[in-house]
């Protein structure tokens, strides 16, 4: 079989390359508690966008360093209360999406939750204000600052707090939240279930934001990982803080928040995906203990993969 990455039997024991800060745990007990301690001010705007089977809202709400994050919202009209909900997250740069990507999901009786990630495509606020850097990244976005700057900081626990808000809402059924994305959004799957461990269901399909030095090690530093290559060059052009950058790097590595979701995951990965490498990947999955599979394409890689979204939903329906 042709690879792009480690043999199929060394990635199922391979445990990641990327340090991980020592005080790792606190990091994020911090983190949380600054989170529960916002107000969140929860907002529902009607949408222009209506069906006769949905109704559709712009959902607002205050995360962590006061920005306004702004996610959809998609309720079946007529099903029973409560109900079960999905929180999705999407990729890199991108947004929510069209409203009409939720109605299948709403068709099955779910509310459909769908985040905009700040400062990217969609409507929710990046209030910035960091030391260093906003050039081109948010994944080197505070680095040269404190490490609770770091942005990805702010955007996990947006998820956590997107996830929490869906868990409270009157007309779900709290046993039954689940979170799903590709991509940026398979890594905000990830740490969503991390940080709001509540969550019960998890489908992630090529997580990135995973294991960045593994990634460097393979030269890989391009595409989606670009940033992490022009910030060498232009601060650190003979990589003497090569440790310290990637230890801080670690306080946002999803490999190292995957041993704390406790909801049932089911996983997809292309094993020829040159973007968010295989390996990457696997280092976060190996790291978690609840119940697991992992659904494999040998011959995809970073691109749509037949049947896993067929799959996603008979899983959360629980017939998979």
């Amino acid at each position: 079989m042709p690879t792009i990455d480690m043999p199929l039997k060394e990635l199922q024991t391979y445990s990641g390359l990327n340090p991980r800060p020592a005080d790792f745990d606190d990091y994020w007990e911090r983190a949380l508690a600054e989170m529960r301690a916002v107000d969140a001010a929860v907002e529902l705007v009607p949408s222009e966008f209506q069906t006769p089977s949905a109704e559709c809202f712009d959902l607002y709400f205050t995360g962590v360093r006061g920005a306004r994050i702004h996610a959809k919202y998609a309720r079946p009209r007529d099903a029973e209360r409560p109900h079960p909900a999905v929180v999705q997250f999407h990729g890199y740069s991108g947004n929510a999406g069209d409203w009409t990507d939720k109605l299948g999901i709403v068709s099955l009786g779910f509310s459909v939750f769908a985040l905009d990630v700040r400062g990217q495509g969609g409507y929710s606020q990046d209030g910035g204000g960091v030391t260093g850097t906003t050039l081109n990244g948010h994944i080197i976005r505070g680095l040269d600052d404190h490490p609770d700057e770091l942005l990805f900081r702010h955007v996990f626990l947006d998820c956590a707090q997107l996830a929490g808000i869906a868990i409270g809402s009157p007309e779900v059924d709290p046993e039954r939240v689940y979170a799903m994305g590709g991509s940026q959004g398979g890594a905000l799957t990830i740490a969503c279930a991390a940080l709001e461990p509540r969550v019960k269901k998890l489908a992630p399909v090529f997580p990135f934001l995973s294991d960045y030095r593994r990634v460097w090690q393979m030269d890989l530093a391009k595409d989606a990982y670009a940033e992490l290559r022009t910030y060498f060059r232009h601060f650190d052009p003979q990589h003497k803080r090569e440790d310290e950058i990637f230890t801080k790097l670690g306080y946002i590595d999803i490999q190292h928040l995957a041993n704390r979701i406790r909801g049932e995951v089911m996983m997809g990965v292309g094993l020829m995906d040159t973007i968010c490498p295989p390996s990457t990947q696997f280092a976060a999955y190996n790291k978690i203990t609840a119940p697991k599979r992992l659904e494999i394409y040998p011959d995809f890689g970073h691109e749509g993969l037949p049947g896993f979204n067929d799959k996603t939903i008979r899983f959360f329906l629980g017939d998979y």
